[in-house]
């Protein structure tokens, strides 16, 4: 779910914020910072009284709108049963929101003025926006960040981790799945419509590089987040005589080109990475087109998965928010508030639920499977937490509107990649 809009445009702007921001969200002296709580717990900066403060960056009104809202909505139900359940370590958690909007003014001030109050994030929604304060992140506040953003870019960092397959491995197994069961073979020209920034080129890295261990040849179309008209770039690439697509952009980006490539006759399959695809596209004129010839690339399974936590998830959301769509965005907020919440409990365990304590904490889990069919390892931050996708394509008879046409697997080029090498 991320990407930038005009980012060599805003590179200056986000400097300049970068450096206010950094005479002004210092986190704590250690002398001053961590204290003793009652039953010998230490604990420190975002834990105030009997409470546990959690940071949630998001886009509700941008790019993401519709996935931000259920990312979020998820996270407010686990907290909720949490607390109803006693808390953690005799704690309540509680959640503080900006909407950032996707724009990366709005999302690094978010962090500057949250940074100092929490522990930690459950959120934050954009690969740029999480690299721009990547360097505070890791320098000063060391407070643990789970973002909804797969870039490799992000990795490496004993604070932030990234949950699942990064995008690169992502679509090097998108690709896999297109030449196993979509008849794309050696010689071929494949398209790759992505969004400037973090998200789209780090998925064209694993587009090129399993182009190039298959014999294939990637013909690239960059794109914008304003760019919601993919006329354009389809008609390029059947020009260009692609015989599949890959699209690293947002569900508005997908649902355009799906839509376009079938009204002109261009028969070809269409892949995505795990944010470009919403359930409410299936209410659109591309909705036809969609369950034909779309598929996605997901980390984990669909929220109608109908295993037992999937349908707990669903039932639980449903009585919550009965007005709301169900779609993936619920599994990403639930998989990364409850792994945050298994490292609260971890750190609780050792008595120490200051920043560092919590950091460490997730460095022990090597098998966290919150129910969605991939086990998520985050011993090593130099690597993303899984390299499996699972293969899903929009299917409106299903519950949030999407069904498992390939199981969680990692492709033998995935498996011998190394990302960010």
């Amino acid at each position: 779910m991320s990407t930038t809009y005009a980012a060599r445009v805003a590179a200056g702007a986000l400097a300049a914020l970068l450096v206010l921001a950094g005479c002004s969200s210092k986190a704590k002296d250690d002398d001053n910072g961590d204290k003793k709580a009652a039953g010998g717990v230490k604990t420190g900066d975002g834990i105030s009284g009997k409470t546990i403060n959690l940071g949630v960056l998001t886009d509700m009104t941008g790019v993401y709108a519709t996935l931000g809202k259920s990312v979020t909505q998820a996270q407010r139900l686990y907290v909720k049963q949490t607390n109803d359940a006693g808390g953690i370590c005799g704690y309540k958690l509680a959640l503080t929101v900006r909407d950032h909007g996707y724009e990366p003014q709005k999302a690094v001030s978010g962090y500057t003025e949250l940074a100092p109050k929490v522990l930690g994030f459950t959120q934050f929604i954009g690969s740029p926006f999480v690299a721009a304060v990547k360097q505070r992140i890791d320098g000063q506040d060391k407070g643990l960040v789970l973002p909804q953003a797969w870039s490799a870019t992000l990795l490496g960092s004993p604070y932030i981790r990234v949950i699942g397959s990064t995008y690169d491995v992502e679509t090097i197994n998108a690709v896999d799945f297109l030449m196993k069961e979509k008849g794309i073979k050696k010689g071929d020209r494949i398209g790759h419509v992505y969004f400037e920034g973090d998200y789209g080129e780090n998925a064209l890295t694993g587009s090129k590089y399993m182009a190039k261990k298959s014999g294939l040849t990637v013909v690239e179309q960059k794109i914008k987040p304003t760019d919601n008209d993919m006329t354009a770039q389809v008609a390029a690439l059947k020009q260009a005589g692609v015989k599949a697509i890959v699209i690293s952009a947002g569900p508005r980006q997908a649902a355009s080109l799906v839509g376009v490539a079938a009204a002109g006759k261009f028969d070809v399959p269409i892949i995505g990475n795990n944010s470009a695809f919403a359930p409410q596209l299936l209410a659109t004129q591309a909705g036809p087109a969609l369950t034909k010839n779309y598929f996605v690339a997901s980390p984990s399974l669909p929220i109608g998965a109908g295993t037992p936590q999937a349908k707990k998830l669903v039932a639980d959301y449903r009585k919550a928010y009965p007005k709301d769509a169900l779609d993936n965005g619920i599994v990403a907020g639930w998989t990364a508030a409850s792994a945050f919440g298994e490292a609260l409990k971890k750190a609780c365990a050792s008595k120490d639920l200051t920043r560092e304590g919590v950091d460490k904490a997730l460095l022990t889990l090597d098998a966290f499977d919150p129910g969605f069919g991939v086990t998520q390892d985050f011993t090593d931050p130099k690597a993303p937490s899984s390299k499996q996708s699972i293969i899903l394509q929009p299917d409106e008879s299903a519950v949030g509107g999407m069904k498992v046409v390939r199981e969680a697997a990692a492709s033998t080029v995935a498996e011998g990649y190394t990302p960010g090498a």
